[in-house]
């Protein structure tokens, strides 16, 4: 899925949704490189790439787990891990 920043997208608003529309594409809108908005092509084509989007997410949210887990010290609670944090 491609981003594109909030100044890039005031820039090339036109060719940006020519993206989506012609090609299909779905993009993320980021600002300070967070996911702020989604541009989906509108009609028939949207439900495909909607349910895409919502692939990519969970396998976005399966990498983030992957990484989390190599990470985590062995033996060590979420609530051990967030009171440890707060100190």
């Amino acid at each position: 899925m491609r981003t594109v920043g909030v100044r890039e997208l005031r820039a090339n608003t036109s060719k940006v949704l020519h993206d989506v529309s012609a090609h299909g594409e779905v993009i993320s809108i980021t600002r300070h490189g967070r996911i702020i908005a989604r541009l989906v092509p509108a009609g028939e084509a949207s439900s495909q790439t909607a349910q895409a989007g919502v692939e990519a997410a969970w396998a976005d949210l399966d990498r983030l787990a992957e990484e989390i887990s190599a990470r985590w010290p062995e033996g060590m609670s979420a609530t051990e891990a967030v009171a440890r944090d707060r100190r």
